[in-house]
């Protein structure tokens, strides 16, 4: 199972988006998502969420806040189990990306880009509710199938 982790660093009311653009061979070619990565061997999920974050945009984040998770089910591409993170206090100097192209974006905004069917039902959870939750998202290839969301009592 893909372990990984997602995180919306936010300023000014806009999310920090990655428009994946540089790599071919890219599931998710041309979308727009957040910050993150593959756990490594011996991480944690905020371990990991940390050092995406530095690799991909040159921020260095404190005091992430761990949201959710996403379990990923598709029966074309590969399982995932996805960390999510919000994080609005966060020092550095943004540097170029070389998986795509970082560029803030307002959160009014977010849903006229090209984003995952599934990201929109997370994106929205974030925004409604501050308590932690588990979706799961049923794909087939590119296809949203079916979710399921559930809120925890934190």
């Amino acid at each position: 199972m893909l372990q990984t982790t997602l995180c919306y660093i936010e300023k000014d009311h806009k999310y920090l988006m990655l428009h994946r653009v540089k790599k071919e061979k890219d599931m998710n070619r041309d979308k727009w998502i957040g910050i993150g990565g593959k756990l490594e061997e011996g991480e944690t999920p905020l371990t990991c969420v940390l050092r995406e974050a530095k690799e991909e945009t040159g921020l260095t984040l404190y005091n992430p806040t761990y949201r959710g998770i996403i379990y990923f089910r598709n029966s074309y591409y590969y399982d995932e189990d996805m960390h999510l993170f919000t994080c609005t206090d966060f020092s550095g100097e943004l540097k170029e990306c070389d998986e795509g192209n970082l560029e803030w974006v307002d959160k009014d905004e977010i849903y006229s880009l090209p984003l995952w069917e599934g990201d929109k039902i997370f994106l929205e959870a974030l925004v409604r509710d501050n308590r932690f939750f588990e979706l799961t998202l049923n794909y087939n290839k590119d296809t949203l199938l079916s979710h399921e969301l559930k809120y925890g009592d934190a």
